[in-house]
């Protein structure tokens, strides 16, 4: 019987049943694996769907199943069970699987992961804040990038930093005011007298 399927390029006749057609499927005839996709596919899905819920997860469980039926078509014992009944028992198989695997997010709904590195655009515009604060600094009187030093550089509190330059405290948190002035006017392009 199968021999006969085997010859038609399109099985399209009502008169192929499914054994007949898995038949033809274990020796390779993609178009008889087509027509048992078609004759089955929708209520498969369907079925999966019911049981699933999920659009994703009722395609899968429908593809995996029509996978089985083209890998597996050779063992088919014929009569022994109704094509139909077998593979909507492996699909239910495949859902309640599925059910009891880990629940995982849906992937549309994952936020997209925010990259903490720095974008191109943000590194260059540091880059280039950066140098141009050591050309500020660079460009302090000695005095006052000594205290800067000193303070940012180092990390020494005023009290420290004022005994290394030999000097009060007063003396040298006022030296540091007038070098962040320095600093900010330059950096800014404001006019230091218009700081005070």
């Amino acid at each position: 019987m199968a021999e006969n399927i085997a010859v038609s390029p399109r099985l399209t006749t009502i008169a192929a049943d499914d054994d007949s057609l898995l038949a033809a499927i274990a020796a390779g005839n993609a178009a008889a694996f087509s027509e048992l996709m078609q004759r089955h596919g929708d209520r498969a899905f369907s079925l999966a769907f019911r049981i699933t819920g999920r659009r994703g997860d009722a395609e899968d469980v429908v593809q995996d199943a029509f996978i089985q039926v083209w890998t597996r078509a050779g063992d088919w014992q014929t009569g022994r069970a109704k094509f139909s009944t077998w593979l909507y028992r492996v699909i239910v198989n495949r859902c309640l699987d599925l059910k009891r695997k880990p629940v995982s997010a849906n992937i549309e709904a994952i936020a997209e992961p925010i990259d903490p590195a720095a974008d191109a655009l943000t590194l260059i515009e540091r880059s280039q804040q950066q140098e141009a604060l050591v050309k500020a600094i660079a460009a302090l009187p000695e005095r006052q990038r000594t205290a800067i030093a000193l303070t940012y550089t180092t990390g020494l509190k005023n009290a420290a930093a004022a005994e290394v330059m030999e000097m009060s405290v007063k003396a040298f948190e006022a030296l540091l005011v007038r070098a962040k002035r320095s600093l900010r006017a330059q950096l800014t392009g404001e006019d230091i007298g218009s700081l005070d």
